[in-house]
């Protein structure tokens, strides 16, 4: 018998014409599935209690619209109050093979990871029915990921197949995460900021003719700052509140450098076009070698960076 309770989560919004197909897919190993009726205007929790007649089905529903990730914190907090080990991710649209299921729990049970994620990029074929609008998108929102969360070596980071464990979830501050469509990203900060191991599978999507919930204009205006945000207290974190190593000097170095280097040529500069007096050589000279050292220590940083891949697995019961 396996010893791993796993339960699935299902945030649903407007998705009452695949929510049952997906659920009817669901592999009968799981022991339960929890449906989060995120306020949907099609009260697709309401359908499935009437519609679908499957014992592992508890819906739980918002009297108010949270986003996919208060939808998914509510599944969360759920689970483990109810005892779960696993927990997995899909959604309700239909682009996820929910047969799949069983590879992201396999990973977390050999305790190879303590955070699984689906990836559709690994194989081209599997980019052949992507709208290419979403195909951009998601390239530079991977990169900006990367940057985010300190995982280089993932990509796709918003995609919404993913299976975590119950010690990662204890110690992921559940209120601080985001809400809304950031959830995914700001799932990969919090956990590279405890350099928690995270690896990916390649699955493929199913592309219909549903219309995205996600509004560019969300993605091009709010996705900026919390990009920003998270970057600086991943920067923090990882190098300076819980470790300080040659990246963190790296970083200090550059930063003090290229800071003098700027304001001290511009103060110069300032001064010289006022006074119609020309530079002397070693006025140009003293800022010109602190942006070059302040530069190469920029890039020793961003290396560093690059091969910090120190990550830690949790010790499950």
């Amino acid at each position: 018998m396996d010893k791993f309770k796993t339960a699935v989560i299902i945030p649903c919004y407007r998705v009452r014409e695949t929510i049952a197909d997906v659920i009817n897919a669901v592999p009968e190993m799981i022991q339960r599935i929890y449906i989060i009726d995120d306020k949907c205007p099609d009260k697709s929790g309401n359908f499935v209690e009437s519609s679908v007649n499957d014992p592992r089905v508890k819906v739980i529903y918002h009297s108010k619209n949270k986003g996919v990730g208060g939808a998914m914190k509510t599944g969360y907090r759920t689970a483990l109050e109810d005892g779960f080990d696993i927990m997995v991710k899909i959604d309700g649209d239909g682009q996820m093979d929910p047969r799949l299921i069983m590879q992201f729990t396999d990973r977390i049970k050999v305790k190879s990871a303590d955070y699984v994620k689906g990836n559709r990029f690994y194989l081209l074929d599997n980019l052949a029915g992507m709208p290419r609008i979403r195909m951009v998108g998601n390239f530079a929102i991977s990169f900006f990921s990367k940057l985010v969360s300190g995982y280089w070596e993932l990509m796709d980071p918003a995609n919404g197949f993913t299976a975590i464990t119950k010690e990662a979830l204890n110690i992921l501050p559940l209120d601080r995460i985001d809400d809304g469509y950031f959830f995914e990203n700001d799932m990969l900060f919090r956990l590279g900021t405890f350099r928690l191991a995270v690896e990916e599978i390649s699955i493929e999507s199913v592309y219909r003719n549903e219309k995205s919930n996600l509004k560019v204009s969300v993605v091009l205006f709010s996705f900026p700052f919390k990009y920003i945000n998270r970057f600086v207290k991943r920067i923090f974190y990882n190098y300076f509140l819980r470790d300080f190593n040659l990246g963190s000097l790296y970083i200090v170095l550059s930063t003090l450098m290229i800071t003098a280097g700027t304001i001290f040529g511009a103060y110069k500069w300032i001064k010289s076009y006022e006074t119609n007096i020309p530079s002397t050589a070693g006025t140009v000279i003293i800022p010109t070698l602190l942006l070059i050292f302040g530069m190469q220590f920029f890039i020793s940083a961003v290396n560093f960076d690059l091969g910090n891949k120190r990550r830690v697995t949790l010790k499950k019961k």
